[in-house]
C-alpha cells in the first residue's frame, strides 16, 4: 500500500505523542522533500528518529518534474510541501494522502486522488483498536495546538468513532 502524506497530520500525531498510529495503520509512509524540509525545521529530533529507526516510518521522496509543482502552487495557493505531496501522490499512484488543508485536500479530490486528514486517520485508529479513545485525543489537538475543528465536525467524529449518539 502506498501512502503519502504532507507536514500536517505528521506534526500533529506527533504533538499529541501519536505518532505510533502511522507505523500501526500504515508500516512506512512516503513524504516528498517539501514535507521532510518543513519537518527538518519544526521536529529535527523526532523527524531524525523516524528516518533511521530499525525499520523507519518515513521514507523522503524527490518529486520528478518541479514544473508540475510550480503550476500547481500558483494555480491553487497551496505551499511547497501540499503541493509536492499531491503531484507525488499522482506519478506514484498513490493508495491515499494524508492532508489537512482544506485547498488541498479539494485539489487533490479533484485530481481523484484518495485521501484522509488527521481525524480519519484517529478514527481508523480506534476502529482497529490502536487507541481506545478520539475524543481525549481531538481535545488535546484543540489545546495545544492549532488545530480547529468546527463543533458540528467534532460531534461527527465522536458519533462516526461511537463515542456519542447521534442527535
Amino acid at each position: 500500500m502506498v501512502i503519502i502524506s504532507d507536514t500536517s497530520v505528521i506534526t500533529n500525531l506527533i504533538s499529541i505523542e501519536h505518532i505510533f498510529l502511522l507505523k500501526s495503520l500504515y508500516q512506512r509512509v512516503i513524504i516528498p522533500q517539501g514535507v521532510y524540509q518543513e519537518l527538518s525545521r519544526c521536529h529535527p529530533i523526532i523527524l531524525s528518529e523516524l528516518l533511521t529507526e530499525i525499520s523507519p516510518l518515513l521514507e523522503i521522496r524527490t518529486v520528478i518534474d518541479k514544473n508540475k509543482v510550480d503550476e500547481l502552487k500558483q494555480q491553487t495557493k497551496l505551499d511547497q510541501g501540499e503541493s509536492e505531496a499531491i503531484i507525488l501522490a499522482l506519478d506514484l499512484k498513490t493508495d491515499l494522502l494524508l492532508i489537512d488543508e482544506r485547498r488541498g485536500r479539494a485539489e487533490a479530490q479533484r485530481l481523484g486522488i484518495r485521501i484522509t486528514g488527521l481525524l480519519g486517520v484517529l478514527l481508523e485508529g480506534k476502529t482497529k483498536g490502536f487507541i481506545i479513545s478520539v475524543k481525549p485525543l481531538m481535545d488535546q489537538l484543540i489545546e495545544s495546538s492549532t488545530f480547529w475543528i468546527s463543533p458540528r465536525l467534532y460531534d461527527k467524529i465522536l458519533v462516526l468513532a461511537g463515542e456519542i449518539e447521534a442527535e
